[in-house]
């Protein structure tokens, strides 16, 4: 498994596709996120859009791979593993990307409530950032799993538009992980979305295991598809 991971994570390094929704993040930090700004706040930006992000890079490495190279991996390795390693790149890829946003974020932004009356532990704040970041890292991975390849082949399929619906829909683990953070951000309350980590961490489970399932079933069909 450490080899199939290393191998989608140099794919993915050397393709340079992963540069247009990491740009993007960084795009939505520098409008969403102001230096200065409450830090709960803040936060639950910065994890919101780690959802869409997260997505779009599972369909980068689910389909980076051209359909030979894929045949010759899945023959070598088994096309349940390449397809979840796949996914673990992606997952991964994203919660480096999250955390060091989470980090930096934490760091410029003012450590109090929304009106600015009530201080806010920078370091607790942080840390329930780095939970809810997590949440929708997971989810967002499951939204990819179920969006691309072996389950849809279709080009025409809405990544982003699943990615919002999974993030504003009632009972989503996202929205509660990120509403929790804006709503804290009113009292100066940290909180902590441990029930909604564990609830996306079921789903992304769930979403990849189907997906690599799959994977020898109908991973002959499509291509190399473009992200």
């Amino acid at each position: 498994m450490t080899a199939l991971l290393g191998y989608h994570l140099a794919l993915l390094l050397r393709s340079q596709r992963w540069l247009p929704p990491v740009l993007l993040y960084l795009a939505a930090l520098a409008v969403g996120v102001l230096g200065g700004g409450p830090v709960l706040d803040s936060l639950g930006w910065t994890a919101a859009g780690l959802l869409p992000v997260t997505a779009w890079l599972v369909r980068i490495c689910a389909t980076q791979e051209p359909p030979a190279a894929r045949s010759v991996t899945a023959a070598a390795a088994g096309a349940r593993r390449a397809h979840l390693a796949s996914l673990l790149v992606a997952a991964v890829f994203a919660a480096v990307l999250g955390t060091v946003a989470v980090a930096v974020v934490a760091l410029i932004s003012d450590p109090s409530s929304a009106d600015h009356r009530v201080a806010v532990p920078r370091l607790p704040a942080a840390a329930a950032g780095t939970l809810a970041a997590a949440v929708c890292v997971l989810l967002g991975t499951a939204v990819g799993a179920l969006c691309t390849r072996p389950l849809l082949h279709a080009r025409g399929w809405s990544l982003a538009a699943t990615a919002l619906f999974a993030l504003v829909t009632s009972g989503s683990p996202a929205k509660y992980a990120v509403t929790a953070l804006v709503t804290g951000s009113r009292t100066g309350t940290v909180t902590w979305p441990l029930l909604s980590l564990l609830m996306a961490a079921l789903t992304a489970a769930a979403a990849a295991g189907l997906a690599s399932a799959l994977a020898p079933l109908r991973g002959s069909a499509g291509g190399g598809a473009a992200s």
